[in-house]
């Protein structure tokens, strides 16, 4: 069956934890509130939780988050442990992503992260930001995903029209909140999935023989 090509697309903006860099973020959780939040709650809850959102829209400091977060989950541990194993999230990229970025260079790149200032200083040493031309980062500009007027900031900043943007995120919550926006976005984990998508709608080059 032969693949429908996405036509038009101008703009593909991508989340980089879970989709291109590696995360640690969900078997700590699980672990430390003692399997009070499933796997399934875990990323609903982060997303949406007023103290995580606060951090990653730039409104506190990291001694501040940590002294929340703990107080919040009623966690079994202290701030200073919470910060220490937090800061370490961030595994790396996902093989296969520096490669797939690459091949991406006849349409431009962006990514649409919420991430805060611990994390972020730690996805810049792990090579790719180079690649993008558009950062939207929620620490930065303190707009998160996935409230609307986080993508309708893409579309103002960047004036490309929303439907020429295509968005990847391992969050089904920010998938749909993208779509509301006008956008074509898929859900996806990782780099292999990321590349598979691409390749279903026809985003990447074809392969020579």
């Amino acid at each position: 069956m032969k693949r429908k090509k996405q036509s038009g697309i101008e703009l593909i903006l991508f989340d980089l934890g879970g989709v291109l860099i590696e995360h640690a973020g969900m078997p700590a959780l699980i672990r430390w509130t003692k399997g009070r939040l499933k796997k399934d709650e875990i990323w609903r809850y982060w997303l949406l939780s007023p103290v995580v959102r606060k951090f990653e829209s730039g409104q506190c400091t990291p001694d501040e988050f940590a002294d929340a977060i703990v107080e919040e989950l009623k966690l079994q541990i202290t701030p200073a442990e919470f910060l220490s194993e937090f800061s370490g999230w961030p595994k790396g990229i996902y093989p296969g992503a520096d490669e797939l970025l690459r091949s991406l260079k006849k349409v431009r790149l962006g990514t649409l992260c919420n991430t805060n200032e611990i994390h972020w200083n730690k996805y810049r040493t792990f090579g790719l930001l180079d690649y993008f031309k558009y950062h939207f980062i929620s620490h930065l500009n303190g707009l998160a995903k996935p409230d609307l007027i986080a993508f309708r900031n893409v579309v103002s900043l960047t004036n490309i029209p929303p439907e020429r943007i295509l968005f990847l995120d391992d969050n089904q919550l920010n998938v749909t909140g993208a779509m509301a926006a006008g956008m074509t976005a898929y859900r996806v984990n990782g780099a292999s999935c990321a590349r598979a998508k691409l390749e279903e709608i026809r985003m990447l080059p074809d392969k020579k023989c």
